[in-house]
């Protein structure tokens, strides 16, 4: 498996995100990586709350976060969110997360489909009794990053986890959707793996927690939004035609309707933000 990525695709304004918290990513343990895909961490002290919002993966992420002023650490575990996830950091804090590979969930709950986390965001003992007690303090107090990474690890390989070739199957089909532009149509996914629309439909749904025609089109999102928070001279009728969109009035369509703006607009406020 590779190395966690170090691109910003889903962080709405990540300029103005990475200049007020320490934000890293980590390797899980190599038995780990079959499924968890990365670990995330955050450090923050602000003078003032900030909201970050992002356009999430289709991946569902347990958290492990300390509101040094609110209380004592706890865990949540959030499904795959269908709209704009909007997060409040405020004072000092910090957050220990597992971003679990698109599809890679399902080995650690079997017992349910993805589907049944999909929308939700829910404390972390109510889908793995272990993350409650002292759990969330001993993955958040350490100061290290190798600390909270092991404390990480440890938890994760104490859960009765086993591999999963359907959740194999499901990951690699995820991961070619992210990374072959080509990939613009469920049916054509379908007939060049040699399957119904219909199989991967009960694939997606019960592994990866959305359709498969919705992850194409939240890839396609993701792209635009790193195109606008980068450039200001997009060439929107391009792109939608690139990504497959009929014309670039879908594509506008979809990016406000997730975004909340209009791409050109995203483009105009992320290029004038001053530095925090």
């Amino acid at each position: 498996m590779a190395a966690p990525r170090h691109d910003t695709r889903g962080i709405v304004d990540p300029s103005g995100l990475l200049t007020r918290v320490r934000f890293r990513r980590h390797e899980p343990a190599e038995p780990l990586r079959r499924y968890v895909e990365w670990y995330w961490l955050i450090d923050w002290d602000l003078p003032e709350p900030y909201v970050s919002h992002i356009v999430p993966h289709p991946a569902v992420n347990l958290t492990f976060q300390w509101d040094e002023d609110e209380g004592p650490p706890y865990g949540e575990l959030t499904g795959v969110a269908l709209g704009l996830y909007a997060r409040k950091l405020a004072g000092r804090g910090r957050v220990c997360g597992a971003k679990f590979r698109p599809g890679g969930f399902r080995p650690f709950a079997p017992g349910v489909p993805v589907t049944h986390w999909t929308g939700r965001v829910l404390p972390a003992h109510e889908a793995f009794e272990r993350a409650g007690g002292d759990t969330p303090r001993s993955v958040v107090a350490p100061a290290g990053d190798a600390e909270r990474v092991a404390a990480l690890d440890a938890f994760l390989l104490s859960l009765p986890w086993a591999p999963d070739p359907q959740a194999d199957l499901a990951v690699e089909l995820v991961e070619h959707i992210r990374t072959d532009r080509a990939v613009l149509r469920v049916g054509d996914l379908a007939r060049d793996r040699g399957r119904s629309v219909r199989s991967l439909q009960r694939l997606f749904s019960a592994y990866v927690g959305v359709a498969p025609k919705w992850v194409i089109l939240r890839y396609r999102i993701h792209e635009a939004l790193e195109l606008a928070g980068h450039r200001r001279d997009v060439d929107w009728a391009a792109l939608a035609a690139d990504l497959g969109y009929a014309d670039q009035a879908h594509l506008v369509r979809d990016f406000t309707a997730t975004v909340g703006v209009s791409p050109a607009a995203y483009a105009q406020a992320v290029s004038q933000a001053p530095a925090a």
